[in-house]
C-alpha cells in the first residue's frame, strides 16, 4: 500500500523562479543619467556662488557627489573643514558619510556597468591587472579601509571591488568605517583651528590642481607624440 504522505515534501516545493536580466538599454539609461546627475551637482556648484558660500547641510550632503564620484573633480577636504566651524564634529561626520554611502552605489553600479562592456572585459583580462585583483582578494577589507582612511587616492579601490566581485554590503561597510572617523577628524580640527576662508579656498585650489597635473602631463605628452 502506497503512502499517502510519500509526495507531501514535492507539493511543498517551490519552483525556481530565475529573474528577468535588466534589458541592455536600461543599464544604458541609468548609466547616462547617473553621469548626468553628478555633473549637473558639480556644474551647479561651481557657478553659483551662493551654493559656495551656504551653510546649509543640504548643500554639504549634495557636494558629496561630485567629490567622491568616480575620480573626484573637486576635492571633499576642504569643504568638510569649512562647515566644520559652523557645526559639531558629529554632525558634519554623519551627513558626509550619508552622501557618501549614496555616491559608492553609484560608483559601484557605474563600474559594474562599465565592466560588462566588451571592450573593457579585454582590459581586465590583461595579467597586470589580474596580478593586482588577486593581491586586493588577499585583505580586501583592509585594504579599503587604509585607502578610505588615509590620504591614499581612493578611487583605484572603486574599480578592484568590481573586477574583484567584492560584496557592496561589505564595500560600504568599510567605506563608513574609514571615511567616518576620517571625516569626523577633520571637521574637529575645523572645529578647533577655524580655518579662514581664504585658507580654504587656496586648499581646494592646491589640490585640485594638484589631482589633475598628473592628467594634464599625460594629455601633453600623448599630443607630442603625435606630431
Amino acid at each position: 500500500m502506497n503512502d499517502p504522505t510519500a509526495n507531501l515534501g514535492d507539493l511543498g516545493a517551490v519552483p525556481e523562479v530565475k529573474a528577468k536580466p535588466v534589458p541592455g538599454w536600461t543599464k544604458a539609461l541609468i548609466f547616462a543619467f547617473e553621469i548626468a546627475f553628478v555633473t549637473g551637482l558639480l556644474v551647479w556648484w561651481l557657478t553659483s556662488s551662493s551654493l559656495r558660500e551656504s551653510k546649509s547641510l543640504w548643500v554639504l550632503f549634495l557636494y558629496c557627489f561630485p567629490a567622491e564620484f568616480i575620480i573626484a573633480t573637486v576635492p571633499h577636504e576642504p569643504v568638510l573643514l569649512y562647515f566644520g566651524k559652523f557645526y559639531s564634529p558629529l554632525t558634519v561626520a554623519l551627513i558626509s558619510v550619508a552622501g557618501t554611502v549614496v555616491t559608492e552605489i553609484l560608483n559601484y553600479t557605474v563600474f559594474k556597468y562599465l565592466a560588462d562592456l566588451k571592450v573593457f572585459r579585454k582590459m581586465l583580462e590583461r595579467k597586470a591587472v589580474q596580478k593586482t585583483v588577486n593581491l586586493f582578494k588577499k585583505a580586501p577589507f583592509a585594504a579599503l579601509w587604509v585607502a578610505g582612511f588615509t590620504p591614499i587616492p581612493f578611487y583605484p579601490f572603486r574599480f578592484l571591488v568590481v573586477i574583484a566581485r567584492y560584496p557592496i554590503v561589505k564595500y560600504i561597510l568599510a567605506v563608513i568605517t574609514s571615511r567616518g572617523p576620517r571625516m569626523y577628524l577633520l571637521a574637529l580640527a575645523a572645529r578647533a583651528i577655524q580655518f579662514p576662508d581664504y585658507a580654504l579656498v587656496l586648499l581646494m585650489a592646491v589640490l585640485i590642481a594638484a589631482a589633475n597635473l598628473p592628467i594634464l602631463r599625460k594629455v601633453l605628452k600623448r599630443g607630442k607624440r603625435a606630431e
